[in-house]
């Protein structure tokens, strides 16, 4: 994994006429640049180091306090130094634990986990599951799910033990379970009972009045990037959308426009991670993994019950 692209574009210019000094906006660009390069520093050797690095370690490195440091860190990957390496090192896994060869030991060091026993401690965060049970598949792991009918057609949640891994739209409920068993092909899937029933109908809800909100926890799993771009998304108030090339800009990669547009493709929960607010930079409703004509149903559903940002 390559460390971030960060540095900002500085070639736009602004619309104000008012004078400034004439130091004034290099020395914001520099500021705004030294912060950038610093985060991509970071990043590098949270991603080379063979052990995981305090944040005073990564604070002295970069020469500032550790509070000044994790403020700038955050502010340019839109994550915590803890949180950046948390899921670097659950990409890696993955990765390990997808290659056809090597054992599970082995992908927990190459991750950069330093005994098996600080993996387990946070196994559950980082898989979701035992490493061996990811590598098969989901083997071993238990998923409840059940199929719905809500305004926009068939509807799928799914929870593993951490929370809801999956709401799924589409018009074949058939097709949704299909879905679901790709992305978990050898988890042992359970159709929900009546109690399960009843968080359905508080997703389906939800979908049909997002003003309620969703307080239930969510089994999120991505690489840093879409972690980045789902907290991103679901950063943005009912009612408001957001660009491609916006978000990409709010998370520090203001390059990253298509990447941005990938990681919103990937999202596994609809709704919940509202990726149908974003749209092109014109404001014109792109693509959305579910339809763009259920895409511009959730945008009109939220402007018509007045839902505006604070």
């Amino acid at each position: 994994m390559n460390a971030l692209s960060l540095v900002p574009d500085a070639s736009g210019t602004g619309t104000d006429d008012t004078p400034q000094a004439p130091q004034a906006r290099p020395a914001r660009i520099s500021a705004k640049a030294r912060h950038a390069a610093m985060a991509a520093q970071a990043c590098r050797a949270i991603e080379s180091s063979p052990a995981p690095l305090s944040l005073g370690a990564l604070a002295a490195q970069a020469g500032l306090s550790p509070y000044h440091f994790h403020r700038v860190f955050k502010a340019e990957t839109g994550l915590t130094p803890k949180a950046y390496a948390a899921a670097f090192r659950a990409r890696r896994l993955r990765e390990a634990l997808d290659a056809a060869c090597g054992s599970v030991t082995d992908a927990l060091y190459e991750a950069g986990f330093n005994s098996s026993s600080r993996y387990y401690e946070t196994a559950g965060r980082v898989l979701g599951m035992r490493a061996r049970d990811y590598r098969a598949g989901g083997a071993g792991a238990v998923i409840r799910f059940a199929v719905g009918q809500c305004s926009l057609g068939a509807i799928l949640v799914a929870q593993s033990r951490l929370g809801l891994c999956a709401i799924l739209l589409g018009d074949d409920p058939d097709q949704l379970v299909r879905d679901l068993q790709d992305q978990f092909p050898r988890a042992e899937l359970i159709g929900g009972d009546a109690g399960f029933e009843r968080l359905v109908a508080q997703v389906v809800g939800f979908v049909e009045a997002p003003a309620i909100g969703l307080d239930l926890p969510l089994d999120v799993r991505g690489t840093a990037f879409q972690q980045r771009v789902w907290q991103a998304l679901r950063d943005i108030p009912p009612g408001a959308t957001a660009s491609y090339a916006e978000i990409a800009t709010r998370i520090g990669a203001p390059k990253a426009a298509r990447a941005v547009a990938r990681a919103c493709g990937a999202n596994p929960l609809a709704v919940a991670i509202p990726c149908h607010r974003v749209v092109r930079r014109d404001g014109d409703v792109s693509g959305y993994r579910w339809g763009v004509a259920r895409k511009r149903e959730l945008l009109r559903r939220e402007e018509s019950l007045g839902i505006a940002p604070e």
